[in-house]
């Protein structure tokens, strides 16, 4: 599914538009539809990642109703799925801010660490809670899919950068990342849906199977317009 990007093309979901060499406003108009795209994106992972977090408190007030059950007798993969999840969506989306790329590499190199970590667990944890999974087999094998995504996106993505392949790193890394932002999309379809009249189970089964396939489309539409419009001169980066 890679679009055809060559080896001298880099760029990632959030990085601000080059500059327009033709002096016009284009570029200048891209870029901030640009960063405010980053801008929406960090503070919804964000939220996300901190009402998440609160699972850590294991109060049973906090847990989903209909497996607060399930979930109190699964502490341990539950809060390894979190974790993951609430690590990965909070540093996911400063991987893609070019100025600490280009002017901070040890530290976005420590934010892929951190980011690969997360998603690694969050993945994992993921496929450990499909067998308890609410409305069997619909939604658990939906998210089944989306855990089994998640690793292979993020274990491509480390497995290119290991070969120094830059801008196929980039692009893994942002399927990676749409994978996991669909954390937040799912929870905004549950509750578009909810508020729309349809029954929670419908929302909530429908979500497990198109909530992450649609950030992939994004995802590829991010990726064919950055190989498309933006040319930078290659580099060479270190492995994580």
């Amino acid at each position: 599914m890679n679009p055809p990007v060559s080896r001298s093309t880099t760029g990632s979901p959030s990085a601000p538009a080059e500059p327009d060499p033709t002096g016009s406003g284009t570029g200048r108009r891209t870029s901030r539809r640009t960063r405010a795209g980053w801008l929406g994106m960090t503070v919804l992972a964000t939220l996300t990642a901190a009402i998440a977090a609160r699972y850590f408190t294991r109060d049973p007030d906090l847990f989903l109703a209909q497996q607060r059950a399930v979930y109190l007798a699964n502490l341990g993969p539950l809060l390894f799925h979190v974790g993951g999840g609430v690590l990965a969506l909070a540093v996911g989306p400063w991987q893609f801010v070019p100025r600490i790329r280009a002017r901070h590499p040890v530290v976005h190199r420590a934010i892929g660490r951190t980011y690969l970590i997360g998603a690694v667990a969050a993945g994992i944890g993921g496929l450990l809670l499909v067998p308890k999974g609410l409305y069997w087999p619909v939604a658990p094998l939906g998210f089944a899919g989306l855990a089994t995504a998640l690793l292979i996106t993020t274990g491509l993505a480390f497995a290119a950068i290991r070969r120094r392949a830059v801008p196929e790193h980039r692009i893994w890394m942002i399927r990676s990342y749409a994978l996991i932002f669909a954390a937040v999309t799912f929870r905004l379809w549950l509750a578009v849906l909810s508020d729309a009249g349809l029954p929670f189970e419908r929302a909530y089964q429908s979500g497990a199977w198109l909530s992450w396939p649609i950030d992939l489309l994004v995802a590829q539409w991010l990726i064919v317009r950055i190989g498309s419009g933006r040319r930078v001169p290659s580099i060479t980066a270190r492995p994580l």
